[in-house]
């Protein structure tokens, strides 16, 4: 089979798993984006050390894990409350905090003490992987998050406390759409920027980091982007305005362009062509997934704290 049909073959056994899981969204989603994370930082670790350095792996992954957990805390409060009849809990700002505080601490007394040549390259790309891999996919969980009935702001939306039946359908329909939309603009970008690229391009985007990229397959994922985003809004985001509506797509067209030109300069630095070899036809898991690292956190604090404010 050529390496297309291989990559047609295997997202059309992924996504439909991953759009299901995104729907259900919970627990669900976080095992997935876990699952994500674990594997992106994995192969991080390995284009680190391509350039001499040893990040610390195992950090990374533990904090990260927990970095997952600070966007589930309203749920995680909420459920095991009821399991034990009530618990004190920090603040999600102080788990935060606390989580980012200890790392650092933990990231310095482990390398003092494993006695690894380069140190400052050490600490730099564990504290690189966990902000760039971690926090920034921790945000897709987020964005989740935002429509439970625990975290959103239910009074100020649907003008009352006690959301009906139909209400609370309602917003989780809306938090499955949203990551849903989000994922297939995020693809439709990628997608239209290929064949667009292929067929129009000439114009050089970005020749030091990645050749093939020209301004005009850009400027093609970049509508298909803000395409997708409205044409979302018209059939089942309609909570969003159109100028939110397009300001998203303008953050997934530009930032998921971006994210995959960061990724790239990381694995040209370290002399790859992708991150692994984990997925048939597509490289790695850090490959599959740099768009959304990059969009995630600016998505996550539009929809907080501009759509919902």
């Amino acid at each position: 089979m050529s390496n297309t049909g291989t990559r047609v073959l295997v997202a059309l056994i992924a996504i439909p798993g991953i759009l299901v899981l995104a729907w259900f969204g919970g627990y669900a989603w976080l095992l997935f984006i876990a699952a994500v994370q674990i594997a992106a930082l994995i192969e991080f670790s390995a284009l680190v050390r391509a350039k001499g350095a040893e990040a610390q792996t195992g950090v990374m992954i533990a904090t990260s894990l927990l970095l997952l957990l600070v966007f589930l805390h309203e749920r995680l409060e909420h459920d095991i409350a009821a399991i034990t009849g009530g618990t004190t809990w920090p603040l999600q700002w102080q788990s935060l905090l606390w989580i980012l505080l200890l790392f650092m601490l933990l990231v310095l007394l482990v390398e003092l003490f494993r006695n690894r040549p380069s140190p400052l390259l050490n600490i730099g790309a564990t504290v690189a992987g966990v902000l760039y891999v971690g926090l920034f996919l921790a945000c897709t969980l987020g964005i989740r998050e935002i429509f439970s009935v625990i975290e959103f702001p239910v009074g100020r939306v649907f003008g009352t406390a006690e959301l009906s039946a139909a209400q609370a359908d309602q917003l989780w329909n809306w938090g499955g759409w949203t990551v849903i939309a989000l994922l297939g603009s995020i693809w439709m970008c990628d997608t239209a920027a290929y064949f667009g690229g292929r067929s129009m391009g000439r114009h050089k985007l970005f020749p030091r980091v990645s050749p093939n990229k020209t301004w005009e397959g850009a400027l093609w994922g970049f509508a298909a982007a803000v395409g997708s985003m409205l044409l979302a809004r018209a059939l089942v985001l309609d909570y969003l305005s159109i100028a939110d509506a397009i300001t998203l797509g303008c953050i997934i067209g530009v930032l998921g362009q971006l994210g995959d030109l960061a990724e790239s300069l990381l694995k040209r630095d370290a002399g790859v062509k992708d991150s692994s070899a984990l997925l048939p036809g597509h490289g790695g898991v850090f490959d599959r997934f740099d768009s959304l690292i990059f969009v995630s956190p600016a998505v996550f604090l539009y929809l907080d704290f501009v759509v919902f404010a």
